[in-house]
Parts: C-alpha cells; sequence; structure tokens
C-alpha cells in the first residue's frame, strides 16, 4: 500500500465518497473534529493535512468569502429597486454574515408574508452558497418577466442569507473557527444543551437575534450529502431512530413534497419515499437549527439536502442549480399560494391586534404582527379547517375554512370582552382622532399622501363654505335691517 500512487489514492477517495453519503449528510457528523468521519467510515483514514489539500482543489471554481461580499454587493448595485443588503452579525473571525433582500419594497414593514434561505450552515457543504447568488440574480433578470418571479417579488420578504458559516468554509471544515457544529448549537426541545448564553456561537445568536426582528413565515436551510427533503421533528424524546411526527406532520410533508417533487429527480429517490423524509426516522439529532425554528420563532423551516456530493466540482454547479431552480422558487411561492393568511382588528376603534391564530386539533399557534397584526398560517390542501382568533381582553373568533389548492384570505374583526377588560379601545387610543391617525398610518405612503391631500382640500372647501353663509348671513340682516327702515 506505501507503494502506491498518492494520485490514484486521491482518485479512489473522490470516487468512493458517494457510498458513505447517505447515513453523514444533514450534519450527520457525530463529533466536530477537523477530520470528515466520513473518511474513517470507509476506513480511508486521511491526515488534516491531506483532507485539507483534496478540499481545497474542490475549492477551485467556488467563490471566496471576498468573492462571495463583492457579488452580494455587484447584485445589490445592480438591483437595488427590488433589494437591499444588510449584515445580521459577525463570524467567530469576523466575516460579516450579508443577508440580501428581495420584495419590491425592500426594507418596508408590510402585510406580507417572509420566506429566508439559509446556505452554507456546514463550511464543507458549500453549494447553498453558490445557488443562493445564482436565485438572486435570476429573481433579478426575471422580474416582471417571468410570472413567479413577479409574483415572489410583488408577494414575499425574501431573505437569502448565502453563508452561516464563513469561517468553516475558509478553513475547509464542517464546524466554525472553534470547532463547533452550528446545526447542534441551538436550544432543544427534548434534552437541556445549550441553554447557556456565554457558550452560544456568534453566528447561532446572530441567528437567534434575526428572527426575533423579523417574522418568518417559512425557511429552509441548505445542505449537501445526500437529495432528500427533511421535515420536523429532527429528534426524538428516547433518542430512538424512528418517525416523530410535529403538530404540523401534514403540512411539513406537503411542503417537503412540493420541494422533492419540483425537482429534477429527488422524487426519484430509491432511499427516501417520494425524496421526503422526517428526520428523526432518517436519524436523529439534537440542538438543530429546523426544530428551534418552529418552536421558538413560528417559522416552517426545512432542511434541505440539494446535492449527493458535499463539495461537487464547480463546473457541476450550474447543473444542480437547473436541477433545483424550480423546487426552490415553489417553495417560496407556495407560502402565498397556500394556506390562510388575514388581519385581525378590533371592532370598537378599528385597532389592528397582535392576536394568535389556531388550528382546532393542531398544537400550535402562531401570532400575528405586532403593528400590522397579518398573520401567515400553512396548512396543507385538501382538508376543512377550524380557524380560532384568540386575545386576552377579547372575545373569541371561529370560523371554519376549506383548503383547496389556493390559498385563503381570511380577516378577523374581535369585540373586546367588556368583562374581562373593560373600555378596552380608550387604552389603546384615547380619541377617534388617534384612531384614525393610526390607520392612515397603514397606507402605503403614495395613498397616505393622497389622504392628507384630500384632508386639506376638503377642510379648505368646508373654509370657504362656512365664509360664504357667513357673509350670506350677514347680508341677509342687513337686508332686513333696511326693510324695517323703509316700513318706519
Amino acid at each position: 500500500m506505501a507503494n502506491l500512487n498518492p494520485s490514484l489514492l486521491l482518485f479512489l477517495s473522490l470516487n468512493l465518497l458517494h457510498l458513505f453519503h447517505t447515513v453523514f449528510a444533514r450534519g450527520g457528523e457525530r463529533d466536530s473534529g477537523f477530520v470528515d468521519i466520513t473518511y474513517a467510515a470507509s476506513g480511508r483514514h486521511l491526515s488534516e493535512e491531506t483532507h485539507f489539500q483534496k478540499l481545497n482543489k474542490l475549492a477551485h471554481g467556488y467563490m471566496t468569502n471576498s468573492d462571495l461580499e463583492k457579488a452580494i454587493k455587484a447584485f445589490h448595485g445592480r438591483c437595488g429597486r427590488i433589494s437591499r443588503i444588510y449584515s445580521i452579525g459577525k463570524s467567530v473571525l469576523g466575516v460579516p454574515l450579508w443577508v440580501m433582500e428581495i420584495s419590491n419594497n425592500p426594507g418596508r414593514e408590510e402585510a406580507k408574508p417572509a420566506f429566508k434561505f439559509i446556505g452554507n450552515v456546514h463550511g464543507d457543504e458549500p453549494v447553498g452558497r453558490e445557488l443562493l447568488l445564482l436565485l438572486s440574480n435570476w429573481l433579478c433578470d426575471n422580474y416582471m418577466k417571468d410570472p413567479l418571479a413577479t409574483l415572489i417579488v410583488d408577494n414575499v420578504h425574501l431573505h437569502i442569507l448565502p453563508t452561516m458559516n464563513p469561517d468553516g468554509f475558509s478553513l475547509r471544515k464542517r464546524g466554525n473557527a472553534n470547532n463547533i457544529d452550528l446545526n447542534r448549537d441551538f436550544p432543544d426541545q427534548f434534552f437541556p444543551m445549550n441553554d447557556d448564553l456565554n457558550e452560544r456561537q456568534p453566528e447561532t445568536k446572530a441567528i437567534m437575534r434575526w428572527l426575533k426582528e423579523i417574522h418568518f413565515t417559512a425557511s429552509a436551510s441548505l445542505h449537501g450529502g445526500a437529495l432528500v427533503a427533511n421535515y420536523p421533528w429532527d429528534g426524538t424524546d428516547d433518542r430512538s431512530k424512528s418517525y416523530y411526527a410535529c403538530p404540523d406532520d401534514e403540512t411539513f410533508k406537503y411542503m417537503a413534497k412540493l420541494y422533492s417533487g419540483s425537482h429534477f429527480n429527488m422524487s426519484q429517490s430509491s432511499e427516501f419515499e417520494e425524496g421526503i423524509t422526517n428526520g428523526a426516522q432518517w436519524y436523529p439529532i439534537y440542538g438543530g437549527m429546523q426544530d428551534w425554528n418552529y418552536i421558538f420563532a413560528d417559522c416552517f423551516e426545512l432542511t434541505l439536502e440539494i446535492s449527493d456530493n458535499k463539495w461537487p466540482p464547480a463546473n457541476e454547479l450550474r447543473m444542480i442549480w437547473q436541477h433545483n431552480k424550480r423546487s426552490m422558487l415553489h417553495l417560496v411561492a407556495s407560502i402565498v399560494k397556500s394556506g390562510v393568511h388575514g388581519r385581525i382588528f378590533s371592532s370598537d376603534c378599528g385597532e389592528p391586534l397582535p392576536a394568535s391564530v389556531a388550528i382546532k386539533d393542531i398544537n400550535y399557534t402562531v401570532k400575528a404582527s405586532e403593528r400590522l397584526a397579518d398573520y401567515h398560517r400553512l396548512l396543507a390542501p385538501g382538508h376543512q379547517y377550524e380557524v380560532i382568533a384568540t386575545m386576552a381582553g377579547y372575545k373569541t373568533r371561529r370560523t371554519i375554512i376549506t383548503m383547496k389548492e389556493e390559498a385563503v384570505t381570511l380577516d378577523f374583526i374581535l369585540e373586546p370582552d367588556t368583562h374581562f377588560l373593560p373600555n378596552q379601545c380608550s387604552s389603546k387610543s384615547k380619541s377617534k382622532s388617534k384612531s384614525s391617525l393610526n390607520i392612515l398610518e397603514l397606507l402605503p405612503k403614495s395613498q397616505l399622501e393622497v389622504s392628507l391631500t384630500l384632508v386639506v382640500v376638503l377642510g379648505f372647501l368646508f373654509f370657504l363654505m362656512k365664509r360664504k353663509a357667513i357673509i350670506n348671513h350677514f347680508k341677509l340682516r342687513k337686508s332686513q335691517q333696511q326693510r324695517r327702515v323703509s316700513a318706519v
């Protein structure tokens, strides 16, 4: 063996690696070591140096972190009317975590659902960062030309974080610069872990802050090493490897099948039926980002394995993009083309109410936004649902809807529960004028300008009419006085 050509060993490593991907995808490494455990599993114990050199060769043709930042800024420079860029924080080594927002009103709070894509969670799974730049530029090039691109830009606030782990990418390893697997660094529902804020990684903290600032309806993180759409739960309460359904199991299966069915060949998988899997049934993980999104942020997240090879040659990226493009677009569009959407108001003063929305027999609630009171509840089509809106101090409202293949719009007007909290309107709005002002604030800027102009014009007309009435009144009195003088 010692006399074998090193080039032959590298060739065998590259061509046999795919045989082991199914066990070790989706963040499959059980430790945070530098050496890729897939080599250990196959009996190929590569040194750190050899492993780094191998990935360094594969990285040829991929954007560096510096290239990626330039590409993000170039995208915004080219597509500034439908985009903005911002950073949610920095990595361990100080690399900014850049986000691109794509919308016809970027940066403005609207009664629209928001979706996020996150790529490169694991440093050695870089395909997602490349595909997300291709997606962004495709939307820019096809807005107002392609119906799907136009629907997304006009009706969704799409946020794209191409790399969550830029340090791991540059170091050619799975974990971040502290050797921590970021997809094991979130608080877990089953076991006490990652609860110490001081020990949490800066990249993880940035994601958690981000979701406090923006209410995302749905999300997907992009991984490599398999070809499957993974959905919650990712773990079980007894650490067993078995199907463990979350309350919205039907909706998640619908989302996963939508992605898989729109993909070039994901749904034809011989390993995963219809190209989808419950995470815990595939293999359980704990401290994952997917389950945390659903539990703590009201966000329906999928984990998408988008390429069998974790780090394919760069000349395959365009093909992988073509295989995933329709899936990515249809998944984003689904948050406006399906589910139930609406706003919630108070009946007594018209104030938006940040109420909670639940579905009977599904143990999960979503909350309407604080200022606009819009809610976006994803549901699997083909069923009848009882939608329930609740808020302290108001009477509960219930409505039955039938979900077909299109979205349902359902607004709620809640009546104050005077026995529970009397004079609720006055506590929110001191006068009708304050309520009217709040309603004006909800209008888009153009409508607000028109409304204010109408107020000014109507006020001026009222002044003229009042002035004319006063003048006529005095003329009449003068005429009457003149008649009395003549009569005398």
